[in-house]
């Protein structure tokens, strides 16, 4: 074989494996409708923290975001692992989504009023987190039960695609749309999207639960704990997400960093940036469905992103930040991946085949806990970025959290020697879920 013909075959090894895409109907209704989501909600993302800069013009003022969100988001992102696997996760993907749009509502008639208020912008931001507390559960157990065993890492790849399409097309709108139409249009966009995206719920199949399944409790709930802190796999993933994004989670002193660099009219790039460099990754991510150490996955890519903060910070020119950020989102999408593809393939949960019930209801309260992993981290990274900004610098916030998650990766991955040798071919847990799955499921 010539290398002219193996050539296009490499390069179409690299293309995102879309299996998923091909053998699940709901996988698609979900993909298109979550995109249509992100736009909006990465519209929202940048113009909440803009209005508060706007109308404090301080660092820790934005970063206290952070603060209003953890509570709402530890509560209810635990009562919704509880109640996916409770309830229809259909109905309650579809109320959540609703709710948001309700919350972008808001936002849109206070920036619509002659003097726009403080209050609710903090007020609207609890409120999205426990809404997302509760609807992510449901939503990311669902892709384990509509997606079969052996295409989740391509199904990650693929919802990470989307997500990176959303916060690329997202933020650097939503930087022109409020710099030349204002606030009010950007929530009027973000309402829009919701809409849509509410319709596009109303077609997708029932999800119900188990029918032995029990009602969400705090006993439920710590069952789920429980078997987390039970395997030192799961606990790995969990830990190193939550301290590279407490670390190294700098995006809520963007602007001020903009400024700072002389460079305001980069701050929708920055916040682009990581997503470009996911994007790339992702494009490129079929490899990774032949991939069976995914533990690597997790340790080295967040290993990546805090050294690639950490130069963003040391830089003072703008387009090597630029570069350093966009290196960081390639580093986090591969973490991602690994912890996504982990937690599909190791967790139980209640399954229907065409024939049998397998009663397995973990799930939904696993879920939780990872919405919590991958959630909590930002929004106390957040809280760090704005409260260090304020003490020493803006720059001097971003390069010392880079160093801090480098270094506490390190130290997890010592401790957590089992995360760096996990096989998806060897795990006593992934090959009892591969068992279990039905035929055809």
């Amino acid at each position: 074989m010539t290398s002219a013909t193996t050539l296009p075959a490499r390069l179409s090894a690299l293309l995102p494996d879309l299996s998923p895409w091909r053998s699940s109907a709901d996988f698609r209704l979900l993909w298109v409708q979550g995109l249509v989501t992100y736009f909006g909600s990465f519209m929202a993302l940048i113009a909440l923290p803009l209005q508060i800069k706007e109308l404090t013009g301080s660092p820790l003022a934005v970063g206290a975001m952070g603060a209003v969100e953890l509570v709402p988001l530890v509560v209810f992102g635990l009562y919704g692992g509880a109640l996916a696997d409770s309830a229809d996760r259909r109905k309650v993907i579809l109320g959540t989504e609703a709710g948001l749009g309700l919350l972008a509502l808001v936002l849109l008639v206070n920036a619509a009023m002659p003097d726009p208020m403080l209050w609710p912008l903090y007020l609207v931001a609890g409120g999205v987190s426990a809404l997302a507390g509760l609807q992510r559960p449901a939503l990311d157990s669902l892709i384990a039960r509509i997606v079969p065993h052996d295409q989740l890492t391509a199904a990650a790849a693929l919802n990470s695609l989307r997500w990176q399409f959303g916060a690329i097309t997202g933020p650097a709108v939503a930087g022109l749309v409020v710099a030349y139409a204002g606030h009010a249009t950007a929530y009027t966009v973000t309402v829009v999207t919701f809409t849509v995206s509410v319709l596009l719920c109303l077609r997708l199949a029932p999800a119900p639960p188990a029918e032995h399944a029990r009602k969400p409790s705090l006993r439920g709930i710590a069952e789920g704990a429980r078997y987390a802190w039970s395997r030192p796999v799961l606990l790995g993933t969990y830990a190193i997400d939550l301290a590279a994004m407490f670390f190294a989670f700098p995006n809520t002193i963007f602007p001020f960093l903009a400024d700072e660099l002389d460079a305001e009219w980069s701050l929708g790039l920055m916040y682009a940036a990581g997503s470009v460099g996911s994007l790339v990754l992702g494009l490129t991510s079929g490899w990774t469905s032949r991939v069976r150490r995914h533990g690597l996955f997790v340790v080295f890519g967040a290993a990546a992103w805090g050294l690639a903060i950490a130069a963003a910070g040391w830089f003072s020119n703008v387009w090597l930040v630029l570069v350093c950020l966009a290196v960081a989102g390639a580093g986090d999408m591969l973490s991602g991946l690994g912890r996504s593809t982990i937690w599909n393939q190791t967790i139980p949960e209640e399954l229907r085949g065409r024939n049998q019930t397998i009663p397995e209801e973990l799930r939904g309260r696993l879920a939780g806990i990872e919405v919590l992993s991958y959630s909590v981290g930002p929004q106390l990274g957040q809280v760090r970025a704005g409260a260090m900004a304020g003490w020493t610098g803006t720059r001097s916030a971003i390069w010392t959290g880079g160093v801090a998650c480098v270094a506490s990766v390190a130290l997890l991955a010592a401790a957590l020697p089992k995360l760096l040798t996990y096989d998806s071919e060897t795990d006593a847990d992934a090959v009892r879920r591969r068992q279990s799955r039905p035929s055809g499921v």
